[in-house]
């Protein structure tokens, strides 16, 4: 488990004042990784509103990578790259984390990567799943989100923050394609 300090002292705001005030949203933080030649490189980006163009503060790290891939068991492999990164993160009590991948997996509950960082971290911090592919066995907990021109969505998962709210941040986050400049710029830093 991570350390608890990184959540601060004074707790959580309710869920109702998080999902209505946007004020109180300090750091939404994007992670993604990339595999090659035996490695796996994290990076995690850091913006403060769902609008913005440009990253404010950007962290990387490459490990070895530790687990092949396995079809619904990817959190394996990433989860602890994800980790690793997240302590050299001095996270706010309110700051909401992105994957890139699922939050869940079934309408059942069970978990993907997503899901495992929400219960690492406790379920002090929302985390969305913004996944490319459709994953078969999920239709209620996840929206699929269109953007731009584009016919193919995007499909969105969270935990700790309501579905729906964060589909339409996400719909509505800058770009004028399907995958938003921000979640696109995290992507392209892995692969440097």
């Amino acid at each position: 488990m991570l350390d608890k300090h990184w959540f601060g002292n004074k707790g959580l705001l309710f869920k109702n004042e998080y999902l209505n005030i946007k004020k109180y949203i300090f750091m939404i933080y994007a992670f993604d990784t990339y595999y090659q030649n035996g490695q796996a490189k994290t990076v995690c980006a850091g913006f403060q509103n769902w609008e913005d163009e440009h990253l404010a503060v950007t962290y990387e790290q490459t490990d070895i990578i530790s687990s092949d891939y396995e079809s619904g068991s990817f959190y394996k492999r990433e989860l602890p790259c994800i980790l690793q990164l997240l302590k050299n993160i001095a996270l706010h009590k309110n700051d909401l984390i992105i994957v890139d991948g699922y939050v869940l997996l079934s309408d059942e509950g069970k978990l993907g990567l997503g899901g495992y960082l929400y219960d690492e971290l406790e379920s002090n911090i929302p985390v969305v799943g913004v996944a490319k592919n459709l994953f078969a066995g999920i239709n209620k907990n996840m929206r699929a989100v269109t953007r731009g021109k584009s016919k193919k969505p995007l499909y969105v998962t969270a935990l700790g923050i309501d579905l729906d709210m964060v589909s339409e941040k996400i719909k509505n986050m800058h770009g004028e394609f399907r995958i938003p400049t921000l979640l696109k710029k995290v992507d392209l830093l892995t692969r440097k």
